[in-house]
């Protein structure tokens, strides 16, 4: 699991273990990285970790999150990534372990939905690779102009949504696929799953469960 390194203005600093899957990040005292700067907001940015992927997402706050350098309000992080909340610098430290062979987390940026299904999508059923590991799963998309399409679930941690709005990301584990709401706590929709709301807490998909994410319906199915 990663780490966050946080040292603030007089030079101090701290290590806090990303331990689980939310980590809040604030100046309140009952956050989980408490930081005493009146430049942070009460309740200014969150990191969701997910397997070994994690992501920082500023919510809303009244100075901004930068990543190197950068302002961002949704940011996959990497090894080695320097993020500024007010005058505190906070370092990111991937897992040390082996290298995990399945393929780096797709973010899927505002209105790009439709141009991930496009991307993957294209190559005919008969492509897809022989040796593929148990329980792959599939979303079929049920509505909308990429209605009949298939999405194969063949990534540790594939994310989808409109960062702001709706955004879900679904986990392939060892005993099925579960997915869980990564958004921030801006008053974003979230994804339903047979007409219910998914929260924060990963959620176990059944062959023949409906997803709904941003007015889009699919199903999900092993393979």
């Amino acid at each position: 699991m990663g780490k966050l390194i946080v040292t603030d203005s007089s030079g101090q600093s701290q290590e806090f273990v990303l331990d689980r899957e939310r980590v809040s990040i604030g100046r309140h005292p009952d956050n989980d990285v408490a930081l005493n700067d009146k430049a942070v907001s009460g309740r200014h940015a969150v990191i969701i970790t997910i397997l070994k992927d994690s992501f920082l997402e500023d919510l809303e706050s009244t100075n901004g999150t930068l990543v190197n350098g950068r302002a961002i309000s949704k940011h996959p992080l990497t090894h080695g990534d320097e993020i500024m909340i007010g005058r505190n610098r906070l370092r990111y430290e991937a897992d040390d372990g082996a290298e995990d062979d399945f393929e780096k987390t797709m973010i899927l940026r505002p209105g790009q939905l439709g141009a991930a299904f496009e991307s993957q999508l294209q190559a005919p059923a008969a492509a897809a690779p022989a040796a593929a590991k148990p329980l792959l799963g599939k979303l079929r998309v049920a509505s909308g102009p990429n209605a009949g399409k298939e999405l194969e679930l063949s990534k540790a941690l594939t994310t989808v949504g409109k960062p702001g709005v709706q955004v879900a990301a679904i986990t392939r584990r060892a005993d099925g696929y579960y997915i869980v709401h990564v958004g921030g706590d801006s008053g974003g929709k979230r994804a339903l799953v047979n007409g219910q709301e998914i929260n924060t807490q990963a959620r176990k998909l059944q062959p023949g469960d409906t997803i709904e994410l941003l007015g889009t319906q699919m199903s999900f199915f092993t393979a």
